[in-house]
């Protein structure tokens, strides 16, 4: 097929203007699209395929793929591909990838422009699936209309999988898109995350998973759509991690062993909320108390960050140490009753409570607060 190569700093990538009907035989859903009672069913992911399961994962969990809302999407975009006369119905570029290095034969002179293969397998849609199962729909009741068609299209050939998730999040990352939670998750995988941010992404990861973490499966992973009892936010977690490895950056740096300061600096968090969770006794977990919600949760990470200033060493004994040292935290169970609890500690809003909160614990277990950078943002 004739394409145009594109160089840009050390990525080379193909535009092609490809036929509907060559193109729609070559590509593979992930999502299961809707219009009019019908459907296009979603391919069955490999479990060697990242890309491939990572987007399903996105599709089935974020609120913006929800099948109801594809179902409208896919009808008001296949609704404009009928109406559509003067205007182009497909302006914008479809982003595929295939694993597969594509030959590329150029035509006499014209470096930049020749024949590309047509890779074995399909590709996988980057950005475009709500166009493509419009078009699938549109072809369905004017296959004669939908010959005449041609896609413009992106392709990437020959990457890792890393840089197709990479691509797909550079192309999602906007708040209607895809939530804050799922972009820590992909702070490890993506090239261009800075290396605090990967740091506390890599925490956020041990408290979800570690067998020995107070926070196992109590981090809300999938925003407002989880079912599950959930204590916090992994967006909101994160955000104190990360305020964390930000004042400690320069000297972890220096130190220049990440792998075991993040194991290093999970431990201490873990057991900081070992401690907490023997001083609360029946109001940890409980519903009728705010003791783990994330106002408050906010706060005793801030408490844990100022007492690994000045007791985070020796490792040995610490759980003990400090559930000594939060002890009068006890004394004040009836003060975090969910009933009551915003007349209590009156705010003008959730950033203003949190720290608010942060310091009253922070006093009542005798541990100086010291502001470091972005605590309040």
């Amino acid at each position: 097929m004739l394409a145009t190569r594109v160089r840009q700093k050390d990525s080379v990538f193909y535009f092609v203007a490809y036929p509907a009907a060559d193109l729609l035989e070559k590509v593979r859903f992930i999502s299961r699209f809707y219009a009019e009672g019908d459907r296009i069913a979603a391919e069955e992911v490999g479990s060697g395929d990242e890309v491939g399961q990572f987007i399903a994962r996105i599709e089935a969990t974020d609120k913006a793929f929800q099948r109801q809302l594809s179902k409208s999407k896919v009808a008001a975009i296949k609704n404009f591909y009928d109406t559509a006369v003067s205007q182009p119905p497909i302006p914008g570029t479809v982003l595929l990838f295939t694993a597969e290095t594509l030959r590329f034969d150029p035509l006499d002179r014209y470096e930049s422009v020749g024949n590309l293969e047509v890779p074995q397998g399909r590709y996988l849609i980057i950005d475009g699936q709500h166009r493509l199962a419009a078009l699938h729909f549109y072809g369905k009741e004017r296959p004669q209309d939908a010959k005449t068609l041609h896609v413009p299209c992106v392709i990437f050939d020959g990457k890792s999988e890393d840089f197709a998730t990479e691509m797909f999040v550079i192309i999602n990352s906007t708040p209607t898109r895809i939530n804050k939670s799922h972009l820590v998750d992909l702070y490890e995988r993506v090239s261009w995350a800075a290396p605090d941010k990967k740091f506390a992404a890599r925490i956020v990861e041990r408290l979800y998973h570690a067998g020995d973490s107070p926070l196992r499966y109590k981090i809300n992973r999938l925003g407002n759509r989880s079912k599950q009892e959930k204590w916090i936010l992994q967006a909101e977690l994160f955000s104190e991690l990360h305020k964390w490895a930000q004042a400690d950056w320069r000297s972890l740096a220096r130190r220049g062993n990440l792998a075991r300061d993040t194991e290093r600096y999970y431990e201490r968090v873990r057991d900081f909320l070992k401690a907490a969770e023997k001083v609360w006794g029946e109001a940890w977990g409980n519903p009728n108390s705010m003791v783990t919600r994330p106002v408050t949760i906010k706060a005793m990470l801030r408490v844990c960050f100022d007492l690994c200033r000045e007791d985070a060493e020796p490792a040995e004994g610490r759980q003990q140490r400090w559930q000594k040292r939060l002890a009068p935290w006890a004394e004040r169970v009836r003060d975090f009753r969910a009933e009551g609890f915003y007349e209590r500690f009156p705010a003008k809003g959730q950033i203003e409570r949190v720290g608010r909160i942060h310091r009253e614990l922070a006093r009542s277990a005798r541990i100086e607060v010291k502001p470091r950078k972005g605590q309040d943002d």
